[in-house]
Parts: C-alpha cells; sequence; structure tokens
C-alpha cells in the first residue's frame, strides 16, 4: 500500500468519525439545552449546525468521544471565600450532577450564582441546562440556567481576564482545571521534549559519523529553520542565542497544529484557534525580542535620530504603536487561520444534516455525504498544509521582530553603504549602455 493510499484512508477515516462525533454531540447537547425561559426540560430535535460548530471549536474540560462517551480530565475550581475543588470532570455526569455548586455545562465548567448554600456542597441532581439570551448594557449575552429541585438557579462561566472585551470577565470563580487545549498543549511539550532529546542522543552517539535514524530525520528540519529564518532575519552575529526560541515556536506551533487535525483522543483540540493561545505566544516572542533590543534600536524607537523635533513627538507614538500591533497581528493571524480551518471543515460536514433535514430526507443527506466527504477531504489536506505554513510564518515573524531588536547601528550603515554603491555601479552601467557620461560627485 502506498503512502499516498495510506494518506487517503486515514483523512477518509478522519472525516466519517468527525460526521459520526458530530451528530453525537449535537444529539447529546439537544438532551441539555433548551431555550424556553421558563425551564422547561424536555429536549428538542432540531439540528443546530452553528451550535455544534462552536462546541467542537471550543475548549472543553472533557475529551468527548462518541454519545455519552467521554474521557474525563482533572478539574481544579476556586471560589474566592468558599476554598478549592478538585475532581474529575465525570464527576459532574455530563451536567447531570451538580458539585460543590459546579455543573458541566456543554463540556465547560459553570457554577450556580444565585443557589441557596445548601447547594454549594456536595452532589445535586440536575434536571436539565436551559440557555436564554438577555439584554445586558445594551448587548445580547447568552444566560444559562440550571434547574434543580423545581428551582432555576443563573450559572457564571469561569473568570476571564478580559473586562467584558470577549464576552468574559471576573466572575464568581476561576478555572485552573487541565482542559483539552492545555492537555494537548502538555503533550506537545513532552513530544517535543523526547524528539529532540532523542535528536541530542544521535549526535552524541554519532559524532564525526553521518547522521542516521531519528537525527536524519530531523537535521533537514534545524538546517532549513536556521538557514532560512534565523541567519537571514537576525543575522550571523545574533542567531546562535536565538536558534533555540526560534526552533521551539516553530515546532510547538507545528505540533499544536496536526494534533488539532486529528478527530480523536488525544487529538481533536483547538489549541492554537483559542486566541488566549495565540496571544500568549505572541507576547512570549514580543518580550523576546524587546528585552533584548539595544539602545540603537529604542533609540529609534522612542526618539528618531534624523528627523524634525518637531515630527519626533508623533512618530514615537507611531513606534510605540508598532510595538503593540506586531504581536497583535501574530496574534491574530494564527488564531483566525486556524480557527476558520476548523470552521469550514466542521460546517462542510453539517451539510449532511442540513441536506438530509435531520434524517428525513435520506436522498439529501446522501447528496449532501458525497459533497461533504469530497470537499472535507480536500479541506484536510489543505488543513495539513496550513498547519506547516502557519507554524512557519509565525516563527519567521518572531525571527523578524528579533533582528529588528538586536540590529546593529554599523550593519545598518553598512547596509545603507553598500546600497548606495550598487546604485553608483547601476548609474555607471546605464552611462555606459546608452553612451552618456555619468559625472562623478
Amino acid at each position: 500500500m502506498t503512502s499516498s493510499v495510506r494518506l487517503s484512508l486515514l483523512l477518509l477515516f478522519s472525516t466519517a468519525f468527525t460526521f459520526v462525533s458530530a451528530q453525537a454531540v449535537d444529539d447529546h447537547g439537544a438532551a441539555a439545552d433548551h431555550h424556553s425561559p421558563e425551564i422547561e426540560c424536555g429536549g428538542h430535535d432540531d439540528y443546530d449546525p452553528a451550535g455544534v460548530i462552536l462546541h467542537h471549536i471550543a475548549d472543553a474540560n472533557e475529551f468527548h468521544i462518541i454519545g455519552d462517551i467521554s474521557i474525563p480530565l482533572p478539574v481544579i475550581l476556586y471560589a474566592p471565600g468558599e476554598g478549592l475543588t478538585v475532581d474529575l470532570s465525570s464527576s459532574f455526569h455530563h451536567g447531570q450532577t451538580a458539585v460543590d455548586g459546579y455543573v458541566m455545562n456543554h463540556g465547560r465548567i459553570n457554577r450556580l450564582a444565585d443557589a441557596p448554600a445548601a447547594l454549594m456542597e456536595g452532589h445535586q441532581e440536575v434536571e436539565c441546562i436551559a440557555h436564554t439570551t438577555a439584554e445586558v448594557d445594551g448587548k445580547t449575552r447568552d444566560m444559562y440556567y440550571a434547574l434543580i429541585g423545581g428551582e432555576r438557579y443563573l450559572l457564571d462561566a469561569p473568570s476571564v481576564g478580559d473586562g467584558g472585551l470577549l464576552g468574559g470577565g471576573i466572575t464568581s470563580f476561576y478555572d485552573f482545571s487541565i482542559t483539552k487545549n492545555v492537555f494537548t498543549m502538555i503533550l506537545a511539550s513532552l513530544a517535543l521534549i523526547w524528539l529532540w532529546g532523542a535528536v541530542a542522543r544521535g549526535y552524541k552517539k554519532n559524532e564525526g559519523k553521518a547522521p542516521s535514524g531519528i537525527q536524519s530525520l530531523m537535521e533537514p528540519f534545524f538546517v532549513f529553520l536556521r538557514d532560512e529564518i534565523t541567519i537571514p532575519m537576525i543575522g550571523t552575529k545574533h542567531y546562535e542565542r536565538f536558534q533555540p526560541f526560534i526552533m521551539t515556536i516553530f515546532f510547538f506551533v507545528l505540533f499544536c497544529n496536526l494534533l488539532g487535525l486529528v478527530p480523536i483522543f488525544p487529538g481533536s483540540a483547538n489549541v492554537t484557534g483559542n486566541i488566549a493561545v495565540t496571544m500568549a505566544l505572541a507576547v512570549i516572542s514580543a518580550v523576546v525580542a524587546y528585552v533584548h533590543g539595544n539602545a540603537h534600536f529604542w533609540g529609534h524607537t522612542l526618539w528618531m535620530p534624523g528627523v524634525p523635533t518637531a515630527v519626533k513627538p508623533l512618530m514615537t507614538v507611531v513606534e510605540v504603536l508598532g510595538l503593540v500591533i506586531k504581536p497583535f497581528s501574530l496574534m491574530v493571524r494564527l488564531f483566525a487561520n486556524i480557527t476558520a480551518g476548523h470552521i469550514i471543515i466542521l460546517s462542510l460536514i453539517s451539510l449532511i444534516f442540513i441536506f438530509g433535514n435531520n434524517g428525513e430526507n435520506v436522498y439529501g443527506a446522501g447528496a449532501g455525504a458525497v459533497v461533504s466527504v469530497a470537499f472535507t477531504l480536500f479541506m484536510n489536506c489543505i488543513e495539513l498544509l496550513v498547519a506547516f505554513v502557519q507554524a512557519f510564518i509565525f516563527a519567521i515573524l518572531s525571527a523578524t521582530y528579533i533582528g529588528a531588536a538586536v540590529e546593529d547601528a554599523h550593519h545598518h550603515d553598512e547596509l545603507g553603504h553598500h546600497g548606495e554603491e550598487k546604485i553608483a555601479e547601476g548609474g555607471a552601467m546605464g552611462g555606459a549602455v546608452t553612451g552618456m557620461h555619468t559625472p562623478a560627485n
């Protein structure tokens, strides 16, 4: 069996599994999602493609497999004044049980916001979880309620330090759990430690010999990143200091991207499609660049030489804004590209259930399946390419920012001098070709 056939079968299996998983998640969610403000328990049968897609790309406190089957993850919750709760996500029974006032709401832990003290300890049976919308401060917000003992209680999501910008804010508790994204990042880190540890042992073992085994597999990656990113962007004088960082950034983003394409455990987590993760990576790259910035870099940033004094304050504002815009562009670019890929694939899969009208139209479902399988296989191939491309772009832009921060002043002057020489040479050549004499300065 050729490698191309194996790859095609793998992609086909991934597509088929995602079909089944998408429907299973929708069925599971339908049993707990209720849109009536009166909180009357009872499921609905309508397929909600937007809800399913958002569920798949969001983080969760468990790895959902199919139906009621899931792989639990550690839950670490803290409520000010009430202490720490440590448990496994399986204790919540997919939202059917409240533990110390915490409830599993579609894969994420929420907390009872207005419940009596008796419900904030021990285990309580949850009859259902309902969803509605409400106007809060002029904005439409999603509101979730838990029905316990015939009474409804508002649910709080975990505290998010975004000041409400992204719909979060400081709430009644903090979630320090090992979620899908955290687990995948730990897994990617351990895989990188093992991989490059094996490469290092290979170099020691084969010192003075031709590389072999995993060493020969990874050496082209190392040489490519060094010769195409680190040296051109940072320069021969400083590149060795930053080569480990660029390598780490590239392979960490790559491994997280690749694990996100695997539809089953230990994959399926949308790590680099989480803006909090990409923000952290972008901030790390910015800190590494700006901390190593030399006097030449900061002089040109804060008080640009050679510019009229009256214009310098304006230029300083622009340059300082640039210090923020650079990591912001890194954050948004990676987040948007990875998230868009996942949304497209899941949207294509949803065509099966939309065309089939939830099983009422078999021919529509069949036509949707044909279209979805073909385009999903194609998109999986594109996403495989995007996983490498986005890791490369993140690494090369990080190296560019570092190179600008550590560039020596004399290096800049040499470039200008060589540029003037090239212009002079071009002018002399042009004069010779046209028969005109280029006047000397």
